[in-house]
């Protein structure tokens, strides 16, 4: 875990950066870098979280099993820290790659065991003002729109994930034709740096 720490240029947000992606040096891993870089830049505080370089595992087992005869349950030890990370930040930024138009499993499974009942969803919702989805997708934003998979993905992870927890201000943001070519690549990094600066 980085924490990374800046000067206040006006409202500064603690901001967790959950990345997901299996390769350190991947394109997803460099939009997520250079979208910490300028939201450090304007001001805000960026912890982040990488879920594969630390190891998290992502299966739900019986101790983290949500149950509506429990609202205290208390969770294991591994969700108590993510729980913890969450809760000392104001918003979140989740960075993954779209894979069969949805999370990863690795983020899929983060989810699943931290944003659970009692803590995200219930009677209590998560604690967090912002939350934004950067996912990279291979195909065009054409050819997600011609399946209606692109208000499908914003439906599914925006409204019904981070506002059912709670999360009033909310965006998904797909970042199309990831692997076509240089030039797409660079207006796909600027994009992240916009995003980071008007966060």
């Amino acid at each position: 875990m980085l924490v990374f720490l800046t000067k206040n240029f006006g409202f500064n947000m603690k901001v967790l950066l959950v990345l997901c992606h299996p390769r350190a040096d991947s394109f997803t891993a460099a939009i997520a870098d250079v979208f910490a870089r300028q939201a450090i830049a304007a001001g805000h505080e960026i912890e982040r979280v990488d879920l594969y370089r630390e190891g998290f595992d992502p299966v739900m087992r019986e101790i983290d099993e949500p149950s509506w005869d429990n609202l205290d349950k208390i969770y294991s030890t591994e969700v108590l820290v993510e729980m913890a990370r969450i809760e000392r930040n104001q918003a979140i930024v989740m960075v993954c790659s779209i894979w069969w138009w949805s999370f990863p499993a690795m983020l899929k499974g983060w989810i699943d065991r931290v944003w659970n009942l009692g803590f995200a969803y219930g009677p209590q919702k998560l604690p967090l003002q912002k939350g934004l989805l950067i996912g990279t997708c291979a195909s065009s934003a054409e050819r997600f729109a011609k399946h209606g998979m692109d208000s499908a993905i914003h439906t599914q992870l925006g409204a019904g994930i981070m506002g059912y927890c709670g999360i009033e201000n909310y965006s998904v943001e797909l970042f199309h034709d990831a692997v076509a070519d240089d030039a797409t690549r660079e207006a796909l990094l600027k994009r992240a740096s916009m995003l980071g600066d008007c966060f």
